[in-house]
């Protein structure tokens, strides 16, 4: 029977409830893709402005949970999906997995739910399927906003865990990973507390359906990177449209030494640096959420108002 807990994160005129990871799997459902389950839910009134929120590596999008409940408040219509490898999508044991493969399975949820123009707002790993989506069709997306992420390669400092997963030895390592090794990676990089309850939850969307067994393909994400570094650049450099990076600079993989790249080559966009103490690191919509919700909201609301507003 699913865990039907909900969680307790603090709002603007009080405590704002989220669910679990068992609660927020069993919203949503799944679609076929090539083969694969990909899983999939809507938040929000049927009518509600658009905005699709696209998660990082190695978690899923339960993530956006403790932001979702401010977004649907402020009339947005919002859909979420967990990407191929991840969360409770189908993780497919030898599969080439792609950063291109996936911005094709974001195309393919909106096209089965009929969303047509729509936000796009992602973090950490989901920055990249982004850009992809840029580069394609920068047409459709109203409005740009972006979390903790490799926007640029040369930026990108991969943890410990990270690189040795990436390595030839991953594909063994990636079998001995244990749960308190996975939280002392995590907590190397949040500048915030996050509970413990959290904490599994991250674990289990992580290894839920075999995941432990992907977790070194997946991280060829890296090199991809690297592959499009041009295109991506393009594609981000080029978008015309409103624009909000929320970072958290106490991350040490792409924390505060993006800052200044992105102050250089967006000034027209809205930066919002989550630097009063605690500092936020990697994870600001998990640590942090009642300032994203306050920045993404008003965002959205506003369009891409000066970032010295914020």
């Amino acid at each position: 029977m699913a865990n039907r807990t909900l969680r307790q994160c603090a709002g603007r005129s009080g405590p704002v409830m989220h669910p679990g990871l068992d609660e927020w799997v069993s919203g949503g459902t799944h679609l076929r893709w090539d083969g694969h389950d990909i899983f999939y839910r809507q938040d929000g009134p049927v009518d509600g402005r658009p905005v699709t929120l696209v998660h990082g590596f190695p978690t899923s999008s339960h993530d956006w949970a403790p932001i979702v409940p401010a977004l649907v408040d402020a009339g947005h219509r919002v859909t979420t999906m967990d990407l191929l490898g991840f969360g409770a999508s189908a993780k497919p044991v030898g599969h080439a997995f792609r950063i291109v493969e996936q911005a094709s399975i974001v195309v393919e949820v909106w096209r089965r739910l009929g969303v047509g123009p729509t936000a796009l707002v992602a973090h950490d790993y989901g920055v990249s399927v982004a850009q992809e989506l840029l580069h394609r069709d920068a047409g459709r997306v109203t409005a740009a906003g972006f979390l903790n992420g490799g926007l640029y390669p040369d930026l990108h400092r991969p943890t410990r865990a990270q690189r040795l997963l990436h390595g030839p030895a991953g594909v063994v390592l990636q079998h001995v990973i244990t749960e308190p090794m996975y939280r002392k990676s995590l907590r190397e990089i949040l500048g915030r507390e996050v509970g413990e309850v959290d904490l599994h939850d991250m674990w289990r969307a992580t290894t839920m359906h075999n995941g432990k067994r992907v977790q070194h393909r997946l991280l060829r994400y890296i090199d991809e990177r690297r592959e499009n570094a041009e295109r991506w650049r393009s594609a981000l450099e080029g978008y015309r449209g409103p624009m909000l990076f929320i970072w958290g600079p106490a991350d040490p993989v792409s924390g505060a030494h993006v800052l200044p790249r992105l102050n250089e080559r967006f000034p027209n966009a809205r930066i919002v640096a989550l630097d009063e103490e605690p500092v936020t690191g990697h994870y600001p919509q998990v640590e942090n959420p009642d300032a994203v919700a306050t920045a993404l909201t008003g965002f959205l609301r506003c369009g891409s108002a000066d970032h010295d507003e914020l």
